[in-house]
């Protein structure tokens, strides 16, 4: 119960961050970076309190992935509306998550989520170009100091790109090495 209200709560979030993210000025950066820790919080803490409270369960999981790809393929879709990054990622993010739940569920016939390495790291490290782009929006930062932390998250997005693109390769061959 308490697990998926956290989950829940960071769905809830999904919007009003994709929206900031899109509409500079909506929201304020301080508001932006609080909303981002807070979702990144609900990530972690959710399926500790599954573990803890022994509600842990296949939909549980899948419900946590599901917030986890709306609310970074959103905010990063806008980004991407903004200018601030290219629309490949959020796109691959797309591709790689049908691919990771199709899998699981029809390919290998699971009855929850089939993980892989770099799926699971690209899932944590998709959250980490928002906090970036999101920091660099500070007014009270200097300038050049936000344009480090924003040439930060715009490489930090390439090297997902990358590593999503050999996450998606790599979900296509597994069922060969099976």
């Amino acid at each position: 119960m308490i697990a998926n209200l956290l989950t829940a709560l960071r769905l809830a979030l999904a919007a009003p961050v994709a929206l900031a993210f899109a509409l500079p000025g909506v929201m304020s950066a301080a508001s932006l970076v609080a909303i981002i820790l807070l979702a990144m919080a609900s990530d972690v803490a959710d399926g500790r309190a599954a573990r803890r409270f022994g509600t842990a369960s296949s939909r549980g999981m899948l419900f946590d992935h599901v917030t986890d790809f709306i609310f970074v393929t959103s905010a990063l879709a806008g980004l991407a509306y903004a200018g601030l990054i290219g629309s490949l990622l959020p796109i691959l993010i797309v591709v790689a998550f049908s691919q990771y739940v199709l899998d699981s569920y029809f390919l290998f016939r699971q009855k929850s989520l089939k993980m892989s390495f770099l799926g699971r790291w690209n899932g944590v490290f998709y959250f980490f170009p928002l906090v970036l782009f999101s920091l660099a929006a500070l007014e009270v930062l200097p300038t050049m100091l936000s344009e480090i932390i924003s040439t930060g998250g715009k490489l930090l997005v390439w090297g997902l790109t990358l590593s999503t693109l050999a996450s998606i390769a790599d979900r296509a061959i597994a069922p060969l090495r099976e």
